[in-house]
């Protein structure tokens, strides 16, 4: 047993099945004892000598257990298994002499694991090849089998085609059913280039053992059919529908199938709603489409947002009256869904047909199309009225418009810090998160308020007892080894990266002391090349002079912690703890005190929050009525213009006009900042101008940066918009996360704040689109957006080809269908102009033409003064979506006047 011990230690894993080949089963349970002791001792050890000793520990674990539940437990500790190839055959080697279904009943145990299947799932195969038994069927071990299955193509240096791989998989049978009922098709089955024949994508691999009768043709349509009807995600979708038009359906097949192409076209993506749509015309050719049916489906159908499939369903409909007028009575109704579309082509489209088949309708169905009617724009009421003969004016009055705005935000009172051991141990736990990859991940939302009391309860339960306090986390966290490491230079070098509350955790669990840390760390004051690097390092500066308080004990609290979920510092509040502070004879910490001064509101309004402050008669206490006095903002801003100068053979030569042109904001210096404040803070206070470079930060989680700075909404602005903007100008994704939170801030938004939203309203992508609208939306709600000023820069980004017209139409169009349509309307008054009036009209301008209008049938028009360049615009004739859209939106501002 010492000799398998000492081999287990030196790593010797190779020795392994033949030291253990030798004891009986008393001594395995014995040494098992050992190397769990040993498996304990290992998690403190550097990840070298881990690394070293982890495959022998592995594989003799494996093979003292005679359990097989606490086997597989064993096999399933992540752990053991490294970031290198795990020799699982030699664990297969050490089980060979088990009982065959001892052997299974391990693997299927490990099959039942997730996290078992996704680190081990060779050695499951192989412990079922040992055993001869039947392949686990388990949600994880299908996932596992087909991720498998689609990396062996690529893993040697000459491609394999994945149909021979799959073709010579006993497997196949049994699972590729099962991946088909998964929660989710595994990624890497479902990437795939449509246009291509790559035999290594398993769309072509599928069709090709389908002709070679290996894989059954009815099952997969079946199971493809299923996917599709389930939904799911996109990418899963058109995987599906890949394989499904690859697998061509006979008209047999396809007419078996109606309720489920009904289904497809009424409630698939529009790449699935469109293939249905495509099925269901051929079906209506081949006369195998009940008019019922058609009826059924062109009513959901019909119902939806999309141009294409509406235009393409009203088409259906024509060609089935045009066969057969008498069916009117069931098929006209669902063409009067299309009277509320947002596109006023289309109502007029399904008016047309309406109007061309009414007569074949009876007097029920002419009624309801009617009181359809009235859905239609304004502009399609005169032909509306001579269809079914109602005036306009014989409509009813409208109700009084009234404008639908989210609730102003209100600030949420910050919970007190956990007032019980208990509880902080368990926000200390959320808030590190999965430890082994380094106290949660850098993607993990960032919860201000779950930190800011987890940190303040950190020093509060030190300074009562630091030992309960230490005993409590070392017993929540054990095993984890960056926390039971001694002090050493590696444990200093990773606390260091840090910059969450696990700093303070290992300092003080580690024994390390912050000072000695210290020494690692930079002294002088940063040069930072970004806001976002410096509030940064305020936060960790922050945890460090946390950690010494927590380590020292005599620090009662923190007087940086927020008193509202946002950030904001109640002033009263702060001078409270100050006056605490002086009676127990504590020190305020620098950069503790610095944070709570960029915390506080300032102004008038805190005079006697000022007074109070002053008559601590402290260094603090008059730094901090200074500060509540100055009316003024951590930074002022201006417009800035970045130009990018590139070289030509005559010299350097301005680019302005082109997407190397950005409008930001510079800010300017504050003296008090660079005078009063702790050194750490004076980067804030320098006059700062953007430049080409563009920091690393754009797509983390803003929450941190905005609580730090939460009076100053502006200077934020201005300092993210270099970031900001890149997600426009360049189209990245995950860059209009601040603005949302920006605007929720209790302080006044200008001309920054209104050009970040200007350049989220601008984005490429959907889900950055949304935040903007949200921005503007709480902005208008707040009573801070300035219409005129948003439009006007959202002019300047499209004369400077930093934005798109119809990107801005679709995020003006969202706005409006929250029932904004006055704000929205505002907002594009003051862009048009400037757009109506060039001599060519940019690609676009209908777009937003039509939502201008939609916006003005509801709200009415916004100001006196008409539009310029509107009228002229209107004028010009012709049958162009520019023209028409102009026509409709002056006809409903000249109409319904002013609101």
């Amino acid at each position: 047993m010492k000799d398998l011990l000492t081999a287990v230690r030196e790593g010797h894993v190779k020795d392994v099945p033949g030291l253990l080949a030798g004891l009986g089963r008393a001594e395995r349970r014995a040494a098992l004892v050992e190397l769990k002791a040993l498996r304990k001792e290992a998690r403190g050890w550097h990840w070298n000598e881990r690394e070293r000793s982890r495959d022998a520990l592995f594989v003799a674990g494996a093979g003292c257990h005679t359990g097989a539940a606490a086997c597989a437990t064993w096999l399933g500790g992540r752990d053991l298994v490294g970031w290198r190839r795990t020799p699982f055959f030699r664990v297969v080697e050490v089980l060979g002499d088990r009982d065959p279904a001892w052997v299974a009943d391990v693997a299927h145990r490990l099959a039942a694991r997730p996290a078992a299947v996704e680190s081990a799932y060779e050695l499951i195969v192989g412990l079922v090849k040992l055993a001869g038994c039947p392949v686990p069927t388990t949600d994880a071990f299908v996932r596992g089998w087909a991720e498998h299955v689609s990396t062996l193509p690529w893993q040697t240096r000459k491609t394999r085609p994945l149909t021979d791989i799959l073709r010579a998989d006993p497997y196949l049978p049994v699972l590729l059913p099962r991946v088909f009922e998964l929660p989710e098709l595994p990624s890497s089955m479902i990437w795939f280039e449509d246009t291509t024949q790559n035999p290594c994508q398993w769309p072509v691999a599928l069709l090709a053992l389908v002709d070679e009768g290996l894989v059954e043709r009815t099952p997969l349509v079946e199971m493809s059919l299923t996917r599709l009807l389930r939904g799911g995600k996109p990418a899963e979708q058109r995987f599906c529908l890949a394989l499904l038009r690859r697998l061509e359906l006979t008209e047999q097949e396809e007419t078996g199938h109606l309720a489920d192409w009904a289904a497809m076209a009424a409630d698939g993506i529009s790449t699935v709603a469109g293939h249905a749509q495509e099925v269901l015309g051929r079906m209506d050719e081949r006369g195998e489409l009940p008019v019922r049916s058609l009826a059924e489906v062109s009513g959901a159908v019909l119902f939806r947002t999309e141009k294409k499939l509406v235009r393409t369903q009203l088409v259906l409909i024509g060609k089935a009256l045009r066969r057969d007028p008498t069916t009117a009575d069931e098929l006209l109704p669902a063409v009067a869904e299309v009277f509320g579309h947002e596109d006023i082509g289309l109502q007029e489209r399904a008016l047309k047909l309406v109007t061309r088949y009414l007569s074949s309708a009876g007097d029920t169905t002419r009624e309801e199309l009617a009181l359809s009617a009235a859905q239609l724009s304004p502009v399609h009421q005169e032909a509306a009225a001579a269809t079914f003969g109602v005036l306009p004016g014989d409509r009813p009055t409208a109700e009084p418009y009234e404008e639908v705005l989210p609730l102003p935000p209100v600030p949420r009172p910050l919970a007190p810090a956990p007032a019980t051991l208990p509880e902080l141990i368990e926000e200390v736990v959320l808030l590190t998160g999965d430890l082994r990859s380094g106290f949660g991940g850098s993607g993990a939302p960032f919860d201000v308020s779950a930190f800011e009391r987890t940190l303040d309860g950190l020093v509060r339960h030190a300074h009562a007892d630091r030992t309960a306090l230490g005993d409590a986390l070392r017993e929540a966290l054990t095993g984890q080894w960056r926390i039971d490491s001694e002090p050493s230079p590696h444990l200093r070098r990773w606390l260091i990266s840090r910059s969450g509350i696990e700093i303070v955790v290992a300092t003080l669990l580690g024994g390390e002391s912050a000072r000695a840390v210290a020494a690692d760390r930079p002294s002088r004051e940063p040069d930072w090349r970004c806001a976002h690097a410096a509030l940064d390092g305020i936060r960790k500066a922050r945890l460090w002079e946390a950690a010494d308080a927590v380590l020292d004990g005599g620090v009662p609290f923190l007087l940086a912690i927020p008193t509202s979920h946002t950030g904001s510092l109640d002033p009263v509040m702060l001078v409270d703890r100050l006056r605490a502070y002086q009676r127990l004879g504590v020190r305020p910490g620098d950069v503790d005190f610095g944070q709570a001064l960029l915390r506080v509101p300032r102004g008038e309004a805190q005079h006697e929050a000022a007074m109070a402050a002053a008559a601590l008669g402290t260094p603090e206490g008059n730094l901090l009525a200074a500060w509540l006095r100055a009316d003024e903002p951590l930074a002022r801003v201006h417009r800035f213009d970045l130009e990018r100068r590139t070289h030509t053979a005559g010299g350097l030569v301005s680019t302005p006009g082109t997407r190397t042109h950005r409008m930001l904001m510079a800010s300017e210096e504050n003296p008090f900042v660079r005078r009063e404040f702790p050194h750490l803070f004076h980067w804030l206070g320098k006059p700062h101008t953007p430049t080409h470079h563009v920091c690393y930060h754009w797509g983390e989680r803003p929450e941190g940066w905005i609580s730090s700075l939460p009076q100053d909404a502006e200077t934020l602005a201005a300092w993210m918009l270099p970031n900001i903007s890149i997600g426009t100008v360049e189209e990245i994704r995950d860059t209009m996360r601040p603005l949302p939170s920006l605007a929720e801030l209790d302080a006044p938004a200008g001309e920054a704040v209104h050009l970040a939203v200007a350049y989220g309203l601008a984005c490429r992508h959907q889900e950055d689109r949304l935040s903007a609208v949200d921005a503007l939306l709480i902005l208008a709600a707040r009573q801070q957006l300035d219409a005129s000023l948003l439009g006007e820069q959202l002019k300047a980004l499209l004369e400077h080809g930093l934005a798109k017209p119809n990107r801005i139409a679709e995020s003006a169009r969202t706005a409006a269908a929250t029932g904004a349509y006055r704000t929205t309307l505002s907002v594009l008054a003051a862009l048009l102009p400037g757009l109506l009036t060039r001599q060519k009209a940019p690609r676009g301008l209908n777009d937003l033409l039509a939502v201008a209008a939609e916006c003005a049938e509801h709200c009415g028009a916004v100001r006196a003064e008409p539009i310029s360049g509107l009228a002229e615009t209107a004028a010009r004739g012709g049958s162009s979506q520019l023209v028409r859209q102009a026509v409709r939106l002056q006809a409903a501002w000249e109409k319904a006047g002013p609101a």
